[in-house]
């Protein structure tokens, strides 16, 4: 939002552009606005190049990006990926018997078509799958001659009872009841591990591509008596990025409010269309340019294009406000645009800077999703430079603005004296004692509720399921089923072992193992575990004539040799040096995984569980990233915040010289922040990936209300004016384009809470909200803040009429305010 300027401008009303000198005005404004063919015809060249790029543009989503590779538990995660990387990105699907029980030849033959047809799909880490019919799914029993084992389906079975029989056994043999099939035997579980990439073309692989063939496959089989249940962070991905066409409608709604706002401010359908046009070409050049720069829009980037239509919006309104008034001067449309650059091309400069600046401290967070999406909102911001702050002024130029609207305009603006108006009287009051004290009082109330309650914000998911979609959404529905009908859900901790080469199979190793799995095993929030230590504990017992009482580690080394052979792949890698622990948890909410990783980490700093034969260490499995993902969050969280911060307190300190005027322009906005925060733990919201860069964002845009009003009451003020002739003179010339702009966004974003993805309609109340309260705080705090803080020799003690007089006859013809 650009910095506005008095209605009064002090340069002359020149009609004819013969009588204008060309020459005058900085070396700047001559070399553009001269040459303005050549300049909008480099515009139009760049929207048509960087418009084709759009074609190029994919909306896709990387697990890699989303996760903080730095943070220990992933770096130990990415040391023993190829042990685990089933454990990483994958996809769970419950194949449900619509009547009856899974052990039947239909159902059997159904699930062995499901398995085969995702067998096939791109990017599935095929070695890794599991389901009743691969060979990697196998059962243990003791038998007169000794342990044997096999796969629970095999190479006999032929749908008879006979068959079905022994495919029961060897579930049961198997000891997954609860994790293979369901508790209930009405429905079995395909694992299925995916890879960063396509396997067939090598490209990233596509999540919205991936999901759309499970919901065929999930529609296909529906008829055939079987009932698909599907999640994973690939799910997830994939129905936001297949939900975008619904998205795109509200964010079109939105633009559609900006747009019908502005024309009942402006009732000039050129101007209009002007500032909405050169908006959506801020857009197209942003959008054409992410592309270039080799990335992808993901779900949560996806509202980056709409926070810079929103910005070109309001720095738009500025300038075509300016033209406007000039030009109902009878300022010829060319010289109006020129004097609407001088007085406005530096300002708004230094509010687009310190938008871009503090978007850009995002990329400090060492997560590269977020990263991304910090440098595609700081090049938006940089592109509002050219776009709505060159090309506009130009193109009004030619088209110039309504003259009866350019009149209109003028008239309410009060080109003669003091205007009398409801709103703008009541503001005023908070330029008095009285008024002022009250709203510094309400505001640290408000400041101080809203630390109460936000200091209980949490890091990470806070409810079951993916707290991006709505609760009744395919996706949450799916989740409660695999929730209620299996042990393990599909969240999954993995506490990871080394030990010397071959020698994971030693007892101290495994029964130290084995004592943390008990350990977890008394956990509320853990479901089961599995590991060398319970498997050594069941293969004793079947040993001893599966006697209970035997279910236990023999300390005996040769023991525990003999059966080592028969271990699961999954519980130890080939050169017997790794082990993982595998802990399966009721869900991953924060305080879950908090709860979990601090169990695990107390039990590792204890010295009787250290050893030099093995080292425990934390984490993979979904849950795992998810706990380390939360940990630089909350690390991140406040850092962001103090960057922020202190980059909108530079660029304020610049602008203003003045310590007391850069803390009426901060403190209204640290109170919205603290106000967000709390408004996050009502509406259940946790800080996250997709979370975190909105609270950036919301500060960044809402440093601009309090620049936007505060240098021009600063302006009068040194003109001579009192605070309050200084305040109600920016009322009427730059109030109503803060309370237009203010209302405009949220009103526009707010109508997002009606989206189908739960994410979007929180981030809609979220930024109205912060909308809103930056607006508010810049209206009344700033005023109130102004009276107690700006220097008393600022404040004029002149009569109204001289005071006019002074400031209109003082206020600078071009872009001082920065040097001021």
């Amino acid at each position: 939002m650009a910095l506005a300027s008095h209605n009064s401008s002090p340069a002359p009303v020149i009609a004819d552009i013969a009588d204008f000198d060309r020459q005058s005005g900085s070396l700047l404004e001559r070399l553009l606005f001269n040459n303005r063919p050549v300049v909008l015809l480099l515009c139009l060249l760049t929207t048509l190049a960087l418009g084709f790029q759009i074609h190029k543009l994919k909306l896709n989503a990387s697990f890699e990006n989303m996760i903080p590779t730095h943070q220990p538990f992933i770096v130990n995660f990415l040391k023993h990926y190829n042990e685990l990387q089933s454990q990483g990105d994958a996809i769970e699907i419950a194949v449900t018997a619509d009547h009856g029980s899974i052990i039947s030849k239909k159902y059997l033959a159904t699930l062995e078509h499901i398995s085969d047809e995702i067998y096939l799909l791109p990017g599935v880490d095929r070695p890794f799958m599991t389901s009743l019919w691969t060979p990697s799914t196998r059962w243990l029993a003791v038998t007169p001659d000794g342990l044997e084992g096999g796969p629970v389906i095999d190479e006999t079975y032929d749908g008879s009872p006979k068959a079905l029989d022994i495919v029961r056994q060897n579930i049961q043999k198997t000891g997954k009841i609860g994790q293979l099939v369901s508790n209930d035997f009405t429905s079995s579980m395909i694992y299925v591990p995916l890879m960063e990439t396509n396997n067939l073309t090598g490209k990233p692989l596509n999540y919205g591509q991936l999901a759309r063939e499970l919901n065929a496959i999930r529609a296909k089989y529906a008829a055939q008596g079987v009932s698909l249940h599907i999640v994973g962070f690939a799910m997830v991905m994939g129905d936001m990025i297949n939900a975008i066409n619904k998205v795109l409608v509200f964010f079109l709604i939105s633009i559609a409010i900006a747009t019908i706002v502005l024309f009942w401010y402006t009732r000039c359908v050129r101007s209009t269309a002007l500032v909405v046009t050169a908006s959506l070409v801020a857009v197209t050049w942003q959008m054409g340019l992410v592309p270039l720069m080799g990335f992808d829009l993901n779900p949560y980037s996806v509202l980056v294009p709409f926070l810079i239509f929103a910005i070109g919006m309001s720095h738009g309104a500025q300038k075509m406000n300016g033209v406007m008034q000039d030009i109902g001067r009878g300022t010829h449309p060319l010289i109006a645009a020129r004097y609407t650059f001088r007085r406005l091309f530096l300002a708004g400069l230094a509010a687009l800077v310190c938008d871009a600046a503090s978007f850009a401290v995002l990329m400090t967070i060492r997560i590269e999703a977020i990263r991304e999406l910090a440098l595609i909102a700081s090049v938006g911001v940089a592109i509002l430079i050219f776009t709505n702050l060159i090309m506009l002024p130009m193109l009004l130029s030619y088209t110039g603005v309504s003259r009866t609207a350019a009149l209109r305009s003028l008239r309410s603006e009060g080109a003669e004296g003091r205007v009398k108006h409801l709103l703008w009287d009541f503001l005023d009051h908070f330029t008095r004692r009285r008024w002022a004290t009250v709203a510094l009082v309400c505001g640290v109330a408000l400041g101080g509720g809203g630390w109460a309650i936000g200091r209980h914000v949490q890091v990470g998911d806070l409810d079951q399921g993916a707290p991006e979609l709505r609760a009744n959404s395919q996706y949450n529905r799916d989740n409660a089923y695999i929730l209620s009908h299996y042990s393990t859900g599909s969240d999954t901790l993995v506490v990871m072992v080394d030990t010397q080469p071959y020698q994971c199979s030693n007892f101290k190793t495994v029964n130290t193992l084995n004592a943390l799995e008990w350990r977890l095993d008394q956990l509320p929030q853990v479901q089961s575990t599995s590991s060398i230590g319970s498997f050594a504990q069941m293969a004793t017992m079947l040993m001893t004539e599966n006697s209970p009482k035997w279910y236990a580690i023999v300390r005996n080394q040769a023991s525990i040799d003999d059966f080592a052979q028969f271990v699961p792949r999954s519980l130890e890698n080939f050169g017997c040096s790794f082990l993982p622990l595998y802990v399966n948890l009721n869900d991953h909410k924060a305080a879950t995984l908090t709860s979990v990783t601090n169990a695990v980490q107390t039990f590792i700093n204890n010295p009787k569980n250290q050893s030099p034969n093995f080292k425990i260490t934390l984490a993979g499995g979904n849950a795992g990233i998810a706990a380390a993902t939360n940990i630089v969050i909350e690390q991140a969280n406040s850092q962001m915040l103090y960057l922020v911060y202190a980059t909108v307190i530079l660029f304020c300190f610049i602008a203003f010289r003045s310590w007391r005027a850069v803390l009426c322009a901060v403190l209204p906005l640290m109170l919205t922040s603290t106000l967000a925060q709390a408004l996050m733990v009502m509406l259940h919201i946790g800080i996250k990936v997709a979370t975190l860069p909105v609270i950036a964002l919301g500060v960044g845009i809402g440093v601009d209300y309090a620049l936007y009003v505060l240098s021009i009451v600063l302006k009068q003020l040194r003109a001579g004016a009192s605070l309050s002739d200084a305040y109600h003179q920016t009322l009427l010339f730059t109030g109503k384009v803060v309370l237009l702009t203010g209302f405009t966004l949220a009103a526009g974003v707010v109508t997002w809470v009606f989206a189908p993805i739960k994410f979007q309609a929180d981030m809609g109340l979220l930024l109205a909200f912060m909308f809103l309260w930056n607006m508010l705080g810049a209206m009344i705090l700033l005023p109130a803040l102004a009276y107690f803080l700006l220097p008393p020799r600022l404040f004029a003690t002149h009569d109204d009429k001289k005071a006019e007089q002074t400031v209109s006859e003082t206020m600078p013809s071009n872009s001082m305010l920065m040097s001021q």
